[in-house]
């Protein structure tokens, strides 16, 4: 878990600048020195406009010469902790959790399973609570999610 929260600290500090390759409704490919990942911007939200929040996206990520792959959630607000936050492919529903380190995301103890969701899915939906008790609705497409993380297990 240690090593886990390492790597977490890594990326969540190097990744403000690599944002900028990531689209909306777009899976992008990105490769560090020590990981890559693939991720999208939402294509809808439902939040009312005039409610302040960060970035949101999804990621997939490896530590290069790990075969292992992280499903991370960014909300953009710091999440309810302790909360449920809903993900639903298609016809499935996933439960990931927050922590007090770090509430402004969000991960699952079965990556392997929403990752095969989200190859044979075509959205992605979000929902989550934030700590003022705002409840969000954020839908990704998954056009391409394949193709990229094929590139994400082929090139690191």
């Amino acid at each position: 878990m240690k090593i886990f929260l390492k790597y977490l600290l890594v990326l969540y500090v190097a990744l403000p600048s690599a944002l900028n390759a990531l689209e909306v409704g777009k899976w992008s490919f990105e490769e560090t020195d020590e990981y890559c990942y693939i991720g999208s911007l939402a294509t809808e939200t439902d939040l009312p406009s005039d409610k302040k929040r960060g970035d949101f996206y999804v990621l997939v990520y490896k530590n290069i010469g790990n075969p292992e792959t992280v499903v991370q959630i960014e909300a953009g607000y710091s999440y309810k902790v302790p909360s449920d936050i809903i993900i639903n492919i298609d016809n499935g529903e996933y439960k990931f959790y927050t922590t007090e380190d770090l509430p402004t995301a969000a991960w699952t103890e079965e990556d392997a399973k929403v990752i095969f969701a989200m190859k044979k899915g075509l959205e992605l939906k979000v929902t989550g609570e934030s700590s003022r008790g705002t409840i969000t609705n954020d839908s990704y497409t998954l056009n391409g999610f394949t193709a990229a993380y094929n590139q994400l297990i082929n090139d690191c």
